[in-house]
């Protein structure tokens, strides 16, 4: 298959919503947060997904993916476990091309049915950011507005969500649990504890194929206005917000739930 292809198209379209119940309370979410721990003692991570995603919280979770760098490992373990898992997927409306055609060609590969496609308000773009060029003069409001407002909609009807995000990423992820409560949501991180090395292994055993911007030095990637090159020698997201004081989008460091 050719991934830079952009006539491939989206196996499973964009699903309908669960419906929305009442959120968890912070106390409910702990001991639900716990008891999953408790299932697997040695805390495996992708052991405590499969969990997650068949028993514990099966129609009550969701899986946030970038579809980025290293993102077909996590969507590999959640479509060999449960491939009718919600994905959402955040087109913030800047992305790159090539990871928008990369997102259409990985869901067809392994099977996914039931991408979630979530976009800005545009009407609140046409407000907000009519000229698309908010990421100049306010970083952290145009992550705001295209990215933590539509995933707190997109995450809406889900008790729990699963990241990739993993410890060898730096800054805020260097003690990242597998399992975690903010506020009355269960996050749950099955790669924290992954590193750079057992990821690319599992890349070559498995026969994943990687983001076409990979090649040219992009091992974080993001939007394409706040997302360079990475040097030799540089941190992995050293091309995110480069020269700003900023490492997050917001989504994981935001405590909305």
């Amino acid at each position: 298959m050719n991934w830079l292809d952009p006539r491939a198209e989206l196996a499973g379209g964009v699903a309908a919503r669960p419906v929305e119940r009442p959120p968890l309370s912070y106390n409910r979410a702990q001991v639900e947060a716990s008891s999953l721990m408790d299932r697997v003692p040695d805390g495996d991570g992708a052991e405590i997904l499969a969990v997650a995603l068949r028993e514990a919280f099966a129609g009550r979770i969701a899986v946030m993916s970038s579809f980025g760098a290293e993102s077909a490992v996590l969507l590999h373990l959640v479509a060999t476990i449960a491939p009718a898992t919600p994905v959402i997927f955040l087109d913030t409306g800047m992305l790159f091309a090539q990871t928008e055609q990369y997102q259409r060609a990985l869901t067809g590969m392994l099977g996914l049915t039931n991408i979630v496609v979530q976009k800005p308000d545009p009407d609140e773009i046409a407000a907000v950011d009519p000229a698309n060029d908010l990421w100049r003069r306010d970083a952290d409001a145009c992550c705001n507005l295209r990215k933590i407002v539509p995933m707190e909609r997109a995450l809406a009807p889900y008790d729990s969500w699963v990241t990739g995000r993993k410890r060898f990423q730096g800054a805020s992820r260097t003690a990242l649990p597998v399992v975690e409560v903010e506020n009355a949501r269960i996050k749950i991180n099955p790669l924290a504890g992954w590193s750079q090395q057992r990821l690319d292994d599992y890349f070559v055993e498995h026969e994943l194929p990687r983001h076409p911007l990979y090649a040219f030095g992009y091992p974080s990637i993001g939007c394409h206005p706040c997302t360079r090159p990475v040097a030799p020698g540089e941190d992995a997201r050293a091309g995110r917000w480069a020269g700003q004081d900023k490492t997050e989008c917001g989504i994981h460091t935001n405590k909305w739930g």
